[in-house]
């Protein structure tokens, strides 16, 4: 039986209501105590953690991993590899492989790559239409038994009402949330950028936020018509994060996550950085005035969890004008780094506060397991250094693309160990 003991650490554990100096034991894979000082068995192996906070494995719920048919951009293998350099134990990726994760066989091959790589735990997320046309319910019951955690057409939004009422029904049977990308592509039209003043300023089309608002509205209509689990991906507008809050305080089952780019910077970072196509994802940089409304949607709860949203793009594709650029930047070595900086070390959320959302709240929302260190859980852990210097260096990235806007930022707060099922990952 293999042991492991985490020691001098400050443990932070929402769904214990942990944050104090502990020690972790672990033992064939599962967590099997912890407490104020642990002797270290004589058959332990040990790892330091004086100064670094302890927490339950990172999740992130929203990862494109390309594979199976975009291998240029990204792999399981390299994503996988970005996520536990980025602190994070597991992800969920999204359906719009090619082909498309819309029946069994692509849902085997992307958890048998994983199982073959070992570097993070995956948590595969089946398409709701075939094809990710949407006109038709794939089979999503023949996913979710392949081991798919939810359905969702993200990269595209459902635009069929009647297509997403019946995705809501059809999924309660399984017991899994419908994660929308919330888009009305009549109001999106050629826009490439935020609708507002900088769009006017640099002559670029743009996308309102009223195309997110529009359809989060009639979303939450249908969840509450049918009782259904309903989840907003990368939400990014004051108004949408308003309707969720209103919708979860009358009961509904609605949901919601944020990313770490809509957090941080707005519109005008288009502008500052002479167009480059790093400043091009979708739903696009918004305002400061949305910017500052997801921010408190995060301390006063209303957001369930931060999510990367990591959209790998081969240089090729990046390297030319904005308007022809694909939508889409990377998360995962970067995520954990940009809130500790952004978001603790301001004053903004509390360290507890940022495991909840990058750990416990992510299982919660997909009913995945982990995000916990409860005694007999899988021992997946990550550890991180909220404070010390850190600069993000895309050519160093485990990604196979390097499309960042944070490259050569200078932050506070890394990861420095990741733990999957007591086994130190070396990546």
């Amino acid at each position: 039986m293999s042991k492991l003991l985490i020691h001098g650490g400050r443990v932070i554990d929402p769904s214990q209501g942990l944050d104090g100096d502990f020690d972790l034991l672990i033992e064939d894979g599962a967590v099997a105590k912890i407490d104020g000082a642990i002797k270290k068995p004589k058959d332990a192996e040990a790892f330091d953690a004086s100064g670094r906070v302890v927490s339950p494995g990172l999740i992130d719920i929203h990862v494109h991993l390309r594979e199976p048919g975009q291998e240029y951009k990204e792999t399981v293998r390299t994503g996988t590899m970005a996520a536990a350099a980025g602190g994070f134990t597991a992800v969920a990726c999204m359906a719009n492989t090619e082909p498309v994760n819309d029946n069994r066989s692509v849902t085997e091959l992307i958890l048998s790559e994983a199982a073959r790589w070992g570097y993070a735990r995956v948590h595969p997320i089946g398409a709701i239409s075939k094809g990710l046309q949407g006109e038709e319910l794939a089979e999503i019951g023949e996913m979710l038994r392949a081991g798919a955690v939810a359905v969702s057409d993200d990269g595209k939004p459902v635009m069929n009402a009647e297509l997403m009422r019946r995705a809501l029904l059809y999924a309660q049977h399984f017991g899994v949330a419908v994660i929308q990308h919330a888009e009305d592509l009549t109001l999106t039209g050629a826009g490439v950028m935020h609708e507002g003043e900088w769009s006017t300023k640099l002559g670029l089309p743009g996308i309102p936020g009223a195309a997110e608002d529009v359809m989060v509205a009639r979303d939450i209509i249908l969840a509450e018509d049918t009782a259904g689990r309903y989840h907003v991906a990368h939400l990014s507008t004051a108004r949408s994060l308003d309707m969720c809050r209103r919708a979860k305080a009358q009961g509904l089952r609605v949901t919601c996550e944020v990313a770490p780019h809509h957090l941080i910077l707005t519109d005008e970072e288009v502008a500052k950085s002479g167009f480059s196509t790093n400043t091009k994802m979708k739903p696009p940089l918004r305002s400061e005035r949305d910017r500052e409304a997801l921010v408190n949607g995060l301390a006063d709860g209303t957001v369930d969890c931060i999510a990367s949203d990591h959209a790998p793009h081969h240089a090729d594709e990046k390297d030319v004008q904005f308007n022809l650029a694909p939508f889409g930047i990377l998360g995962l070595e970067t995520t954990l780094s940009l809130c500790l900086d952004r978001l603790v070390r301001p004053g903004i959320l509390s360290l507890p506060r940022l495991v909840e959302l990058l750990s416990t709240g992510p299982a919660r929302v997909l009913g995945l397991p982990g995000g916990t260190l409860k005694p007999g859980s899988p021992a997946d852990v990550t550890v991180f250094h909220p404070g010390e210097k850190v600069t993000i260096r895309a050519a160093a990235f485990r990604s196979r693309s390097r499309n960042t806007p944070f490259d050569g930022w200078i932050l506070h707060g890394h990861p420095v160990a990741t733990f999957l099922a007591g086994r130190r990952v070396e990546v």
